[in-house]
């Protein structure tokens, strides 16, 4: 007869974690985005503070860096895809494209009223320094809904079979 050890709390509460980023795409893509924003964010501040290029070059910038790793990162861990490159990659360039643009353009737009407002004296680096951080978590959101959605989305024969 096979003696077992009872789980402790903390193994047990690994297991669950560990299972419940298992079964979730959206905890999976926060990790994958957080490695990406790290990645993007840093490109990005390295280049707007380092190299001192304009906000919308070093957003771009950053984000192309994070883009190429999130294609693949989500791809084969968040969302598993089998869908071939072809097949998804022009799709992911579509919502990465639009969600940098709608993403950025409203945070730089809302920064820049709101410390116009607050701080009218406000420094181009600390607005763009800001609009960049504010950006980077609007588009994570924006970017989840449309590489779920629209990207690597699961047709009902994928579902079902």
């Amino acid at each position: 007869m096979k003696r077992t050890v009872p789980e402790s709390g903390f193994v047990s509460m690994i297991g669950k974690i560990s299972g419940f980023i298992r079964s979730s795409d959206l905890v999976r893509f926060i990790l994958v985005g957080v490695v990406n924003t790290l990645i993007g964010l840093t490109v990005t501040f390295l280049c707007l503070n380092a190299l001192h290029l304009n906000y919308w070059a070093s957003t771009l910038i950053g984000n192309v860096v994070g883009a190429v790793n999130s294609y693949f990162m989500n791809k084969a861990f968040t969302f598993r895809s089998e869908a071939s490159l072809g097949e998804t990659w022009w799709r992911f360039i579509l919502v990465t494209a639009a969600c940098y643009v709608l993403a950025y353009g409203l945070a730089s737009y809302a920064v820049q009223a709101a410390l116009h407002a607050v701080l009218p004296d406000a420094s181009l680096r600390l607005r763009d320094n800001m609009a960049a951080l504010i950006g980077s978590g609007m588009y994570t959101l924006m970017n989840y809904a449309g590489q779920k959605l629209f990207t690597f989305r699961r047709t009902k024969e994928k579902l079902e079979g």
